[in-house]
C-alpha cells in the first residue's frame, strides 16, 4: 500500500511516494503541467507504476488557516484527480513546505540551477512524510 504526495504548482508537479510500509517518502521526480491536461495521464501511469492506492495533495494555507485562491485550484485539481483516478485523494496543510525544502538545499549548498530542478519534488516529499508521520502518531 504505497501512497503519493503531490506538490501542485504553477508550472510544475513534485511528485513523492512512499515505500510499501508506508514509513518513508521518497521523491521519484516532477511533472509539467500541460494545456491538454496531459499532466493528468503522467500521474495515473506513475500510479499504476508504483502500485500507488492513496494521494495526497499539498493544500497552500494562508498563516492565520484561511484557504486562499491558490488553495481553491490545489482543491479543484484533487476533486478531478480523484474523479479521473478513481482512489482516495487527500489534501494536506503545506503551509511553509517549499521554504522548509529551499532551507534544507541551502544548507546543503546546493547550487541555485540544481535547487530549481529539485525543490518541488523535494516539497512533493515533505508534504507526503508530514503526512505518513501524523498517521504514525495516532
Amino acid at each position: 500500500m504505497r501512497l503519493m504526495g503531490l506538490d501542485y504548482g504553477d508550472r510544475n508537479i513534485g511528485v513523492a511516494v512512499s515505500d510499501a510500509f508506508g514509513w518513508t517518502g521518497q521523491g521519484v521526480g516532477v511533472v509539467q503541467k500541460r494545456r491538454d491536461n496531459g499532466e493528468f495521464e503522467a500521474i495515473a501511469n506513475l500510479v499504476r507504476e508504483y502500485e500507488v492506492s492513496e494521494i495526497v495533495v499539498g493544500l497552500p494555507k494562508n498563516m492565520n488557516g484561511t484557504i486562499g485562491p491558490r488553495g481553491e485550484i490545489c482543491i479543484a485539481f484533487a476533486q478531478e484527480l480523484h474523479q479521473r483516478l478513481n482512489v482516495p485523494v487527500h489534501l494536506w496543510d503545506e503551509r511553509l513546505t517549499t521554504v522548509a525544502a529551499e532551507r534544507t538545499l541551502l544548507e546543503a549548498d546546493v547550487s541555485r540551477k540544481k535547487r530549481k530542478q529539485v525543490i518541488d519534488k523535494m516539497a512533493a516529499t515533505l508534504i507526503l512524510q508530514n503526512y505518513l508521520d501524523s498517521k504514525t502518531k495516532r
